[in-house]
């Protein structure tokens, strides 16, 4: 994680949906905030500990705060349930500068597509695309307007008419068809997705059987896939810089056991999901467990995040 902190206070705090809650964020020290891309997110170093990533939902050229929103997830590690019931007005702090996996691209045209709690950085996209008047239609899906955040400021935007919203529980909003959606492969058109698991899933593997390019589609998972110790083989590990063999059980993460041996990597969400640990590799095959590498960079077999991916080959050399 970036060890550059900035405190920050919470000035506000309002709900937007049910089970997500927005926040923003000022600099204790009244300054300006560095500035940030549409697609950025901050790390939220939390007073118990944990460290939690959450996505910028507004862009300012000159940010005074930053705004977040946080889904309490139902099965919560911790970090949502905490901010939910900790984080009030008044609350200090601990934050990253933003960081961007998610950037916008240069293009004629822009597919935008938010599901549930995705379309805080897909929201960020279209107000940035509508203030360069640039051609982009957005998407949002959601299962009932209880659980749509934003719905009224979307509704409301400049660029409401650019916007359509998908509602499950609703016959009156159209259902989102992505045969019709994807059906015109446009070399020119990019599309950029973010929400849970399931939906991106679809939404890309839809684009691909329409024969969208990989290049052309954009995203970013908000979380790692669970994995058990009955899919998990043991295996080994070098340090490049000493020689130092050490072993991962099949119940432990490559980063548990860099940590407990004193060596330091910088971490962040531990699911794969932020890119924060991603460490290169000298020699050996690594199973690639994360969700934030490309597939060029996967085939490589050059990096590999340590927090959950593994190993297929006995040993892994580390460029540690």
């Amino acid at each position: 994680m970036n060890s550059e902190l900035i405190e920050v206070e919470v000035v506000n705090k309002s709900t937007e949906a049910e089970g997500i809650v927005s926040f923003e964020l000022a600099s204790t020290a009244g300054e300006v905030l560095p500035a940030f891309t549409p697609g950025a997110h901050i790390d939220l170093v939390l007073p118990n500990g944990l460290i939690r990533q959450y996505s910028l939902y507004e862009h300012n050229d000159q940010p005074h705060s930053y705004k977040i929103a946080v889904l309490r997830e139902l099965q919560s590690r911790g970090g949502s349930e905490y901010v939910h019931q900790n984080l009030n007005v008044g609350t200090t702090l601990q934050i990253s500068a933003p960081r961007n996996h998610f950037e916008l691209v240069p293009a004629k045209r822009y597919l935008l597509l938010a599901g549930g709690i995705g379309v805080t950085p897909i929201m960020c996209m279209a107000g940035q695309l509508a203030a360069q008047h640039a051609d982009f239609t957005m998407h949002y899906c959601c299962r009932s307007r209880e659980r749509m955040a934003f719905h009224d400021k979307l509704s409301a935007a400049p660029f409401a008419n650019q916007v359509q919203l998908h509602i499950d529980e609703e016959s009156s909003q159209p259902a989102f068809d992505a045969a019709s959606v994807f059906a015109n492969v446009d070399k020119d058109t990019h599309l950029f997705v973010c929400g849970p698991k399931g939906f991106m899933d679809f939404v890309i593997n839809s684009a691909k059987a329409a024969g969208w390019d990989d290049s052309n589609i954009h995203f970013e998972y908000f979380s790692g896939v669970e994995m058990t110790p009955d899919d998990a083989d043991s295996f080994q590990i070098k340090l490049a810089s000493c020689g130092k063999l050490l072993t991962v059980k099949d119940d432990q993460t490559v980063l548990q056991v860099l940590q407990d041996n004193g060596v330091d990597v910088p971490v962040s969400c531990e699911q794969g999901v932020c890119g924060t640990c991603v460490t290169k590799i000298i020699d050996g095959e690594p199973e690639h467990r994360d969700l934030f590498l490309t597939q060029a960079e996967r085939d490589s077999n050059s990096v590999f995040t340590p927090c959950c991916s593994r190993a297929k080959s006995p040993l892994l050399v580390l460029d540690l």
